[in-house]
């Protein structure tokens, strides 16, 4: 075996990555694997997104009726939702971003929670708050498309006003007028809606009671008077009897 052929054979076995650099990357694919194995904490991060956003949804179409309990349902909702996030966003995932990311991220998920919440409490409970929900869902339509597109790393924000953030705006803005005739429409007529108890039924549950006796009264009243008139007659029968 002739001296170039061993130097070749050397260079091969000595190929490898060093120890430090095959722990290492042993070391990134167990946590991986770990992360993947992890079911738990996937579940609760899908959840979370939306259990923060329909608590958000429901108290702010509702929180006129109770202003400090809505908005104590809303900040529990805007908590569950960031918890949700920082778990998909930096626990969960494999390259965690810096501090001004990490700042950027969570601030522009608290937005889309109010924006995802907006949009679906206002389709929701249009019937009920239909002026209300006008206004909620175009202006959630809007405030979600641009909080995830500052939230999302892949996309630019300039996109913001791209033609996709055009058709955002302008969606919105037919949406705002159709909603708007459709909640006119449906307040003009009665009985439309606000059917979650507000003050407005109370004074017809009020007049129901009253009412109700005066009807038996009257055919008393009535037949007091007729039986007057019997009686006295009676006694002038009576009267010339003797």
């Amino acid at each position: 075996m002739t001296s170039s052929q061993l130097l070749d054979a050397r260079t091969t076995d000595t190929s490898p990555d060093s120890p430090a650099t095959g722990r290492a990357a042993r070391r990134k694919q167990h946590a991986g694997m770990a992360r993947k194995r992890s079911l738990a904490a996937r579940y609760l991060g899908y959840v979370g997104y939306f259990v923060g956003a329909g608590l958000i949804s429901g108290a702010v179409v509702h929180h006129p009726l109770d202003p400090d309990r809505y908005t104590r349902i809303a900040v529990y909702g805007a908590c569950v939702f960031l918890a949700a996030t920082i778990l998909n966003e930096f626990v969960l995932t494999r390259e965690r971003p810096g501090l001004p990311r990490m700042l950027l991220v969570i601030g522009a998920s608290l937005l889309l929670s109010f924006g995802i919440g907006m949009l679906s409490g206002g389709l929701q409970h249009f019937d009920d708050f239909p002026a209300r929900g006008a206004v909620l869902v175009p202006a959630g339509l809007v405030v979600s498309f641009v909080a995830y597109v500052i939230k999302d790393a892949d996309t630019p924000t300039r996109r913001i006003f791209s033609l996709v953030g055009l058709a955002v705006l302008v969606t919105a803005a037919l949406a705002f007028l159709g909603l708007r005739e459709v909640a006119a429409s449906m307040e003009s007529t009665p009985g439309g809606g606000h059917s979650h108890g507000t003050a407005e039924e109370a004074p017809a549950d009020g007049h129901a009671p009253a009412t109700a006796p005066a009807s038996p009264a009257a055919p008393a009243s009535s037949a007091s008077h007729t039986s007057r008139p019997t009686a006295s007659a009676t006694a002038h029968k009576d009267g010339h009897a003797h």
